[in-house]
This record gives structure tokens, sequence and C-alpha cells, in this order.
């Protein structure tokens, strides 16, 4: 075993395709030796990490901890920590995406050898365990009470971990989260979003009073809000707009249309009234629409996966509701239930029109206070 490792490290570098490897891989696994599988991974990780921009390299590697993640046994999941804990690439993209892949094809029992620690699992790591919690819970798993992982995820030793804000169990709002399904071969996963996604109406003369609007834009209040799709302007081609408006008056909701129309947003730019419709929807869409952005990413990027995608899209709701900072995830949710929230598009240059476009707004109760974000991508 150990030459043929050998043999596959030196020879990898001068391969037109990496087909080969790939069978090998698939082979030992169906002879039951997983740990050939992680074996390899970690000898080509302590060769090749430096060149992390080498195709073949990176393809081997993600075969390998997908093949052994998605392949249901705890020797398998055993193997797969072995080669993640064990491989110089240490970091918490690759944490997140290991625990994503984990919980999208291992039962809970076979996940609890995450949380024992010991032997060839004791460098599974806290972040790992933490994002494992946080994508099982996005699942259906009630971690809280499943044997092997409850102690762990309901103990006090990790709340200062910033995943140790989110609520165990989940929200009633966090309802139909848009999960990736993940094989040896690849993944697929569906987004809540796109371009003309309401039957929304279009701003017209309703009588309603539209008061005037001083923005209130603030760099944190940016930051909160565009939490779920900042992946989508630093790792690909997208862009956003995120903005904050104190209005004279109450607005009432039925006028949302029209002030949308009259704030100057650079996404409405040129929309005209025939190109853009406003809707009204639930917190929870707002939520879903807010995690599939932040887990999956956009056109040219794989997002930060469920258990940070799932912080991310909570940030981004305290930000719309104008929580306070520091305000807990029960504040939080109270804040946005509170809140009307609308979605919205527009046939403007601003937006895309390709797959991967956002609009949301958030009006507070007292219809003070309008808070909107809206992010395009494209490929």
């Amino acid at each position: 075993m150990i030459n043929q490792i050998q043999e596959i490290v030196e020879t990898l570098p001068r391969l037109e395709n990496v087909n080969g490897v790939w069978a090998t891989a698939e082979r030992r696994l169906a002879e039951g030796d997983a740990a050939f599988l992680a074996d390899l991974g970690i000898a080509l990780d302590r060769r090749y990490a430096p060149h992390p921009d080498m195709w073949q390299y990176r393809s081997v590697f993600d075969h390998l901890l997908r093949l052994l993640a998605t392949s249901p046994g705890r020797g398998n999941v055993e193997q797969a920590l072995r080669l993640v804990s064990g491989s110089g690439s240490r970091h918490r993209k690759l944490a997140r995406y290991t625990a994503s892949l984990l919980a999208s094809n291992q039962t809970p029992e076979a996940l609890t050898v995450v949380f024992a620690g010991g032997g060839s699992v004791a460098g599974a790591g806290e972040e790992l365990r933490a994002c494992l919690v946080h994508e099982m819970a996005l699942r259906g798993v009630a971690v809280e009470e499943t044997p092997g992982i409850s102690g762990w995820a309901t103990s006090p030793h990790w709340s200062r971990h910033p995943l140790g804000w989110l609520p165990l169990p989940l929200s009633p709002m966090e309802e139909n989260p848009d999960l990736p399904s993940y094989s040896a071969g690849g993944s697929s996963y569906s987004i809540p979003y796109g371009p003309s996604q309401g039957p929304g109406t279009r701003p017209g003369s309703t009588g309603l009073p539209v008061p005037s609007a001083a923005e209130t834009t603030t760099e944190p209040a940016v930051e909160a809000i565009s939490a779920a799709v900042a992946n989508w302007a630093e790792e690909s081609n997208g862009r956003f707009e995120a903005r904050t408006f104190d209005l004279t008056e109450p607005l009432e909701t039925g006028a949302v249309p029209a002030l949308l129309m009259a704030l100057g947003l650079a996404c409405l730019d040129g929309s005209g009234r025939s190109g853009f419709s406003v809707w009204s929807c639930p917190p929870s869409h707002a939520w879903r629409v807010l995690f599939a952005a932040a887990s999956t990413g956009g056109a040219y990027n794989s997002g930060c996966h469920g258990a940070y995608g799932r912080l991310a899209a909570w940030r981004s709701l305290a930000g719309l509701s104008g929580a306070p900072e520091g305000a807990s995830a029960a504040e939080v949710e109270r804040r946005v239930r509170e809140c009307a929230w609308f979605g919205f598009d527009g046939a403007t240059p601003w937006f895309d029109q390709v797959a991967w476009d956002i609009g949301l707004a958030a009006l507070t109760p007292d219809g003070r206070h309008l808070a909107v974000l809206a992010a395009t991508d494209t490929d």
C-alpha cells in the first residue's frame, strides 16, 4: 500500500486526468480499505499543500474526502476525520465543508464518533464539532437529545464560539432550508431566489401617504445587513446594496412600493413602474433566502455551508430588523417577527437577471424605520 501511495504522489503532477486515481480510491473503499484513502490524502497534502493551485491535488483530495464522508458507516467517518485532522490544510473552510458532507450523508449514530475524541479522531477539532452540530440541526436532528452528541452540544464550554450564539433547536421561522445533496461525484441544491420572484404589486397610486425619508445607513449596519451576501461580492462577481432609513411619519405597508421607488436606491434606478414589483412575505421566507445566499454562495463560490450560513442569515435578519448590537437570538427573533417583510425586484441594469438576484425590505412595527438589502451575482 505504501508503495502505491508513493507512486501516486510522485506521478500526480504529470497526469492529464485523475480518473485512474479516483478509480483506485473507489476500488479500495469498496474492498473495505477506507484507511487507504485517508493515508493517500494525507500523503498528498503533506507534499502538495504548498501548491494549492495544482488542480490534480485539489481534485483528488476533494474526491477522497467526498468518498469517505458520503459513504455511510462509522469507519468511513473515522477515516474522513483522520484525513482532515491529519491534513496540513487545517483551516476553517475545510472544517465547514467536512461537517456539511458528513451531516448530509451519515446517521447521527455514526457521527457520535466526532464528539467522542481520543484515538484516530482526537484531531477532529472544536470547529468541526461546532459546525456539525448546526449542520445536523438544519437537517432535523434533535442534537440536544441525541446520545453521544447532546453532552457536547449543550455544554457551556463552547458558548463563546461564534456558533454558540445560535439557538438549539431551530427556530420555527427556520423552516424549509435549502440544503445541498452530496455524492462522491458532486452536489446539487435549489435556490429560493432569482429574477421576478413574486407576483408582486406594481407601485401605482394607492392614495396612501408616503412620508419623507432620511438615510441613516452606517458602516456597522451595512456589515450586519449584508452578512448573508458578502461572500457574493468577496468571492464571486456579486455586489449588494444595504441601506437604512428613518421616516418622518409612520408608513402604512401598502405604501412600501411607492417609498422604495422614492428612496433613490441604486438597484432600482431605471426600473420604472412597469419593471418593478413588490410582495409581502413572512419572516421565514426572508430567512430562507438569506440562508441560501450565505450557505451555497453565488455564481463562482460555494458559500460558507450550513452552520456559518445559518449564522450569517441571522446576522442579516438582525441588521434588517434593527436589533441592537449584542442582542440575543431570542431578542433578534422577536424583532424579526414584529417587522413587516417584503420582497422586491426590478428590471434594471443593476440586477444581473441571471439566477442570483435578491431584494428584501423590513419595516419596523411603528412604521418609522425601513431597511433594504439588494444583491446580485452573475457567472
